[in-house]
């Protein structure tokens, strides 16, 4: 690798490399996370045969969000792994774990075949991908964080963020593209299990990527003055409370409002306003794909005009967009759904692009990889495990539509009142 700059800014001569290698592993963590949401309607089918069509998607979706509960602990091991034994060791961990996961949900017999016992082993894939992936994302921004200049953080750490959405584009481009070519029953009958058995060869090439990176100049300079922590996760409760609980704040109205606002929205479009499933899988992957390309610019806004400006303007569009949205989507044109759609993607781009920065720059190095792993998936938890289950509820309660948009103005209020106890990082030094 090319010779670092000085230890005092901590960032190799070109971050391109690091935030290549993690962003990669990212989009394939979405890719496989995200795949069980995006093909939520076909899974209810298969592994809950309840008589009740509701009933079974509600179930389905409660299994999406159980492996949300694996992430904090996922979180905790591989955060003190990565701050005790080096980051890129935790990333290689993570990623192959999260593959073999995925691949294993892809074998699994149905309902039909082992009655309850479908779902149980349904059930500990998700919690084993829930583990796995609580220390891939905020590991690998931990990473690119130190990595990066200061005055290049957000742009270099919205590569993360732009890479999970490109999980998210291909998870649904995927799922779209069975369905065209093996059919609707074809679909149901098995080619459902085809994008999660692509996990394979997809995992290759990210340890290839992985293994070809060394770790961050930042932990390694730490290294020469100081012991790894042997209790990272003691030490952020005693003195790092405050950016730990602006991690979980901020990271709650990210995700609820994120989930509904991408994830659930298929589900929304397709189960309770009828839309053709294959066109929504197209729309959704298509407009993700697009917002993908767009998050390393809004990174380096927020690297010019700062972090919280940045995400008060995405948690504000929020507040006005996605309520806009379902309810022209539920006009019934789906032409007009498409540009409602297209229109509210733009709080996301926003809100995934800068909030990953902000979060590793609000921790020492010492036990940044801990503290943003904690802080996030306790996030996921109160945010993106009950969001999907939260809407498709207050759809199913009030018959309403438009109820789930009312989730998420609440999400982001919350988010708003997070980020005034935030002080700018942007273009500041990480701390040490």
């Amino acid at each position: 690798m090319s010779k670092k700059q000085s230890p005092q800014d901590g960032a190799p001569v070109s971050p391109w490399r690091a935030a290549s290698a993690a962003g990669l592993g990212t989009m394939i963590e979405y890719y496989d996370f995200q795949l069980y949401g995006v093909l939520a309607v076909t899974l209810s089918v298969l592994f809950f045969q309840t008589g009740n069509e509701n009933a079974a998607l509600l179930s389905t979706l409660a299994v999406f969000g159980g492996a949300f509960l694996a992430r904090p602990l996922g979180g905790i091991f591989f955060g003190w792994f990565g701050d005790k034994h080096g980051r890129t060791a935790a990333l290689m961990f993570t990623i192959v774990g999260i593959g073999i996961a995925s691949a294993l949900m892809g074998m699994l017999p149905t309902y039909a075949t082992l009655g309850l016992a479908a779902p149980a082993l349904l059930l500990l894939c998700r919690l084993l991908q829930g583990f796995f992936a609580g220390g891939e994302i905020t590991g690998a921004a931990t990473y690119v964080a130190e990595c990066s200049p200061p005055g290049k953080r957000g742009f270099f750490g919205a590569f993360n963020p732009a890479a999970a959405t490109l999980g998210l584009s291909l998870a649904t481009g995927v799922a779209g593209l069975v369905t065209t070519l093996v059919g609707k029953e074809a679909m149901v009958d098995w080619g459902w299990r085809i994008p999660f058995l692509l996990s394979i060869p997809l995992i290759i090439l990210c340890v290839w990527a992985r293994s070809r990176i060394e770790d961050s100049p930042r932990f390694k300079e730490m290294l020469k003055t100081h012991r790894p922590e042997h209790s990272p996760l003691s030490l952020i409760v005693r003195n790092y409370r405050r950016p730990l609980l602006q991690v979980i704040a901020i990271g709650f109205a990210q995700n609820a409002a994120g989930y509904v606002g991408v994830v659930y929205l298929s589900t929304h479009l397709i189960h309770t306003l009828k839309y053709d499933g294959t066109a929504v899988f197209w729309l959704i992957s298509l407009v993700t794909l697009c917002s993908a390309f767009v998050m390393p610019f809004a990174g380096s806004l927020s690297d010019r005009f700062g972090r919280k400006p940045l995400l008060t303007i995405g948690f504000l569009g929020y507040l006005v967009l996605v309520p806009l949205t379902m309810w022209v989507a539920s006009w019934g044109s789906f032409p007009l759904a498409v540009m409602a759609v297209a229109v509210s993607i733009v709080p996301f781009i926003v809100v995934q692009a800068v909030g990953y920065p902000l979060y590793a720059e609000l921790f020492p190095t010492r036990v940044r990889y801990s503290g943003v792993s904690l802080g996030f998936n306790v996030a996921t938890i109160l945010g993106g495990a009950t969001a999907p289950f939260v809407a498709s509820w207050l759809t199913s309660l009030t018959g309403s539509s438009m109820a789930p948009a009312f989730y998420v103005m609440a999400a982001a209020l919350v988010g708003i009142v997070a980020l005034s106890t935030v002080q700018e990082t942007s273009g500041r030094q990480l701390a040490d």
